[in-house]
C-alpha cells in the first residue's frame, strides 16, 4: 500500500479499509509515515469524517501500537470500571469519584491527562500532592489497583503510542478539534487499559471543548457508538460546564475542596454533587454493582457517608508515594500561594451567567494552567469561594478570591473575572447539571 494513495482517498471522501486504516497506524507508529504525510492524514479526517466503522478500526490500530493490560491474572473479585472526561473548569470530579466507586467494589485504573490551556488537568491536581508519583510504571499501576482499588496515574509510554506521535502532529495542526480523531484518541488509551466498562462525562458549555450541546452530543454519541463496538461496554452522560464546577478553581485548591468533600468538610450538595453522584451510579451499574443507576448512586452515598471512600483515596495517595496522613493535614503537603486577595463585584443585582472559559484563563494567567505543553505550573494559584450563577450581589460583594504569586497577577486576574461573570436581574431560573444520557 502506498501512504500518499490512502491520503488521498480518504481526501476525497471515500471510506477507508480495515486494512487500509490498520497500514495508517503502523506507519503512524513505526514511523515509516513521514510527519507530513501523518498530518495529510489527520487533515483529511478533519474535514471528511470518518465512519463508525473507520473509527473502531482507527481506534483499535492506535490500541495495537502498544501493550494492552490484562488484569486476569490478578482474579480482582470486581469490575474494571473506568470514567473519562472532555474536561472543564473546576473538574475535580474524578479524585472524589474513583474511590467512591473503589469504595463500592469496582476496581478503577484510571488513566488521566493534564491540562492544556483553558482546563485544568487531573493530573496536574494529583501533582500538586508532595511526593505523589503520577508515572508509576505498569507493575506499580497493577499492585494499587488491586491492594486499594483505584489508582490514578498518566498514561504510561507503553499504551498507545501511536496515539501520542498522532496528538503531536494533530496539536500543530489545527486538527485537535476534530471529532473522529478525538473519539479514537480517547478510546485507544481505554481500550489498552483492559476495562470491563467505561463511563464518559461529555462536558457542554463555555468552560468546555464542546461549546454547544449540539457538539457534545455528537462526541458522545460517537463515543459510545465506537467504544462498544470495539468490545467495550460504555455508557456517557452529557453535563453543564457552561459554569464553574465547585468552588474552587486551580490545582491545590481542587484538592483541598475534593478532601473536603471526601470527609464531610464541605458541601455535598448542589451541582459537583450531582455529576459524581450521578457518574457513581452509572459506574457501579455498569458493573454490575448495583441492579439500577438509583440503587448505585445510593452506594455511593453510602460509601461516602461512612468514610469508605475517604480511606480508601488516603490510601491510594500513600500507596503512590504520597504523603501517609495527607487526608488528615492536607494543608501541609500543598502549596499556598503568598498573595489573598478579594475580587468583588462593582455593581448589586444577580448573577445571571459566567464565561466559565474565561475564568478558567484567568488561572492560567496566574500560573495555574499551561499555554504550552511544556509550562511549568504554580500549583497554589487559583480562585476560591467561588459565587455561583443566581447568587443576589451587592456592591463590594466577594465574587471569589484570588490566590496569586503577586499583587499584578492578583489584579489582572480580578479584572478577568469581572469581565467573566456577568451581573443583571432577574436571577436566572435553574439548569439542570445533567443535560442527557447517551447508551448504545
Amino acid at each position: 500500500m502506498l501512504p500518499q494513495e490512502i491520503i488521498r482517498k480518504k481526501r476525497d471522501g471515500q471510506e477507508l479499509s480495515n486494512e487500509e486504516i490498520a497500514f495508517i497506524a503502523r506507519g503512524i507508529t513505526n514511523s515509516s509515515l513521514s510527519e507530513g504525510q501523518v498530518a495529510a492524514f489527520a487533515m483529511a479526517v478533519f474535514f471528511r469524517g470518518m465512519t463508525t466503522a473507520e473509527l473502531v478500526a482507527m481506534t483499535l490500530g492506535l490500541v495495537r501500537s502498544g501493550v494492552t493490560l490484562d488484569w486476569n491474572d490478578l482474579d480482582l473479585p470486581g469490575p474494571i470500571i473506568d470514567k473519562h472526561s472532555s474536561g472543564g473548569v473546576g473538574d475535580k470530579v474524578s479524585l472524589m469519584l474513583a474511590p467512591i466507586v473503589a469504595a463500592c467494589g469496582a476496581f478503577v485504573p484510571m488513566i488521566s491527562g493534564r491540562g492544556l490551556g483553558h482546563t485544568g488537568g487531573t493530573l496536574d491536581k494529583l501533582s500538586a500532592i508532595s511526593g505523589y508519583e503520577t508515572q508509576p510504571d505498569i507493575a506499580t499501576f497493577r499492585r494499587v489497583v488491586r491492594e486499594v482499588g483505584c489508582a490514578i496515574i498518566g498514561q504510561t509510554d507503553d499504551l498507545a503510542p501511536a496515539d501520542r506521535r498522532l496528538y503531536g502532529v494533530r496539536d500543530v495542526t489545527a486538527t485537535v478539534e476534530s471529532i473522529p480523531l478525538i473519539v479514537s484518541s480517547i478510546l485507544s488509551k481505554k481500550v489498552a487499559a483492559g476495562l470491563d466498562g467505561l463511563v464518559m462525562d461529555v462536558k457542554c458549555g463555555s468552560g468546555a471543548f464542546c461549546d454547544t450541546e449540539v457538539m457534545a452530543r455528537d462526541l458522545a454519541e460517537s463515543l459510545v457508538a465506537v467504544a462498544n463496538r470495539a468490545g467495550l461496554s460504555t455508557a456517557a452522560l452529557i453535563t453543564d460546564m457552561d459554569r464553574v464546577l465547585g468552588r474552587e478553581v486551580g490545582n491545590a485548591l481542587e484538592v483541598m475542596e475534593a478532601v473536603a468533600y471526601l470527609k464531610g468538610e464541605g458541601a455535598r450538595d448542589g451541582r459537583l454533587h450531582e455529576v459524581v453522584m450521578a457518574l457513581a451510579g452509572e459506574m457501579l451499574a455498569l458493573g454490575d454493582l448495583a441492579p439500577s443507576i438509583a440503587a448505585g448512586q445510593a452506594r455511593a452515598e453510602a460509601a461516602l457517608e461512612d468514610g469508605r471512600a475517604a480511606e480508601k483515596f488516603a490510601r491510594m495517595v500513600s500507596a503512590l508515594g504520597g504523603p501517609d496522613d495527607f487526608l488528615e493535614h492536607p494543608g501541609r503537603y500543598l502549596a499556598r500561594a503568598p498573595i489573598i486577595k478579594r475580587c468583588t463585584v462593582e455593581r448589586p443585582g444577580h448573577v445571571v451567567g459566567m464565561n466559565a472559559r474565561e475564568i478558567g484563563v484567568a488561572v492560567v494567567g496566574l500560573g495555574g494552567g499551561r499555554a504550552h505543553a511544556d509550562d511549568a505550573i504554580d500549583a497554589s494559584v487559583g480562585l476560591s469561594e467561588m459565587i455561583d450563577v443566581g447568587a443576589e450581589v451587592r456592591t463590594g460583594s466577594p465574587l471569589c478570591l484570588v490566590h496569586a504569586a503577586s499583587e499584578a497577577d492578583a489584579d489582572q486576574a480580578i479584572a478577568v473575572v469581572r469581565r467573566a461573570i456577568r451581573i443583571g436581574s432577574p436571577a436566572p431560573p435553574p439548569k439542570p447539571v445533567v443535560i442527557d444520557r447517551i447508551v448504545a
